[in-house]
């Protein structure tokens, strides 16, 4: 199967469980795992900015078409992949990440994996949040939601790939 593929495939169906099964998981009223977000940080990185942006946006739009939050996620997605390279040269101490390398278990550690996604699903939950409630006003509950949001999304994501990407590519 060519990475073209994998990465469809793998789209289709982060996509259909976070619209028939993670958008009704509604703990405690506000926690709401998006795991559709590993099919955004598992795109090879060194796809163009352009092409990583309308991927962003299409996933997002979709996401925003079953969650009727018009727009909202469709802003995050793409925020968070415009600082996606930012945070992946931060986590690498300055220095460029070889072509080819994937945030994949077995290739990278397991810290510089949980931080990579801990930070893009952070960027991804606070845009979220922040559009959602618009009133900064209420930032002790942007902050709280954002931050439970993430740990409980990261939690699930961590998971996925270590049950689905562990020992698969070295």
């Amino acid at each position: 199967m060519n990475k073209f593929s994998k990465n469809l495939s793998r789209f289709f169906v982060l996509i259909l469980l976070q619209v028939f099964v993670f958008n009704y998981v509604q703990l405690f009223g506000f926690l709401n795992p998006f795991v559709y977000l590993l099919f955004l940080i598992l795109l090879p990185i060194e796809l163009p900015k352009s092409t990583q942006y309308i991927i962003a946006f299409v996933t997002g739009f979709i996401v925003d078409a079953f969650l009727r939050t018009y727009g909202i996620q469709s802003f995050a997605c793409v925020f968070m992949v415009f600082l996606r390279p930012y945070i992946i040269l931060i986590l690498n101490g300055f220095k460029p990440l070889e072509t080819g390398v994937k945030p994949i278990p077995g290739v990278k550690a397991f810290n510089w994996i949980l931080v990579y996604t801990l930070l893009l699903v952070f960027v991804h939950q606070i845009s979220v949040t922040v559009l959602e409630v618009f009133q900064w006003v209420q930032w002790w509950r942007i902050i709280w939601t954002s931050t439970v949001n993430t740990l409980f999304t990261t939690f699930i994501i961590i998971c996925l790939e270590y049950i689905f990407y562990a020992g698969r590519e070295k």
